[in-house]
Order: structure tokens, then sequence, then C-alpha cells
């Protein structure tokens, strides 16, 4: 596609892996067409960050935790979003209470259940080609 060497192309992935501009791989499953039972969860977190320590050392804590798949420091209503990796609702609700709440910084957490995906990382889950939208005519 690209029109050039294979082996060109190779170290060229090479060189932005070593670079960390690629920084990993990732399999994108769309669990509705499984057996999986599991939930995942978004939890919204507030802190009261520690002075000359600002969010990253309580985000430390938090996102080196198994269970957290994903982590972004946010703008607004709370201070961190968080993503569970997919686990039996007791989990979940083990994680919040035994290790998250627990924390010293955390004011408050949120914890909100996707019921489910229709897009993620770009890719439409709900891949129904039929248009639905209604027809609207002026």
């Amino acid at each position: 596609m690209l029109d050039i060497e294979e082996s060109i192309v190779e170290e060229i992935i090479t060189e932005l892996e070593e670079e960390k501009v690629i920084i990993g791989y990732h399999t994108l499953i769309n669990w509705d067409k499984t057996e999986d039972e599991y939930v995942s969860a978004m939890i919204e977190v507030k802190v009261n960050p520690q002075r000359g320590q600002g969010f990253d050392r309580i985000a430390s804590l938090i996102y080196n935790f198994p269970e957290v798949e994903a982590m972004y420091l946010m703008s607004g209503g709370y201070d961190f979003s968080i993503e569970l990796k997919k686990a039996p609702m007791r989990e979940i609700a083990r994680f919040v209470t035994s290790k998250l709440s627990v924390i010293d910084e955390v004011q408050s957490t949120a914890t909100h259940v996707i019921l489910k995906k229709y897009k993620d990382h770009g890719t439409l889950f709900d891949n129904d080609d039929d248009d639905r939208r209604m027809a609207v005519s002026l």
C-alpha cells in the first residue's frame, strides 16, 4: 500500500517502538458476542491533592492496581476517570470499597457499569448497516 520495501516499514516501526511513539498493540473484543458474564465499570473519583505533590502521586497509587485498565485526569466535576478490567460485579464493588475508597486523599467515588458499547477506539460495535434515522421532510 505504501509502495516501499517491507524492510523499510519494519525499520520505521522498530524505530517508533524504541522511541516510545508506538507504545503498545491491543486486541478489541466484542464481549456481547461471547458467553462472558463479567461487566466493565467506569469510576469517577474526587480527590484532595497534597501540596507539592499534585495529582500524580495519587494517580500512581491508583493506576498501579491490576484492576485498572485505563485512568485519566479530568477537568470538570471530578478529578479522575478510571476504567476497570471486566470482572464480576462483586469484584468491582470489592475494589471500590477495599482498595480505592480507603486511600486517604479520595473524597468520593461514583461507579458506573457499562451496559453496552457502541464504539470503542474508533470501532463500531453495532455494525448494522441499516440506516434507522427517521426521515424528515420540510
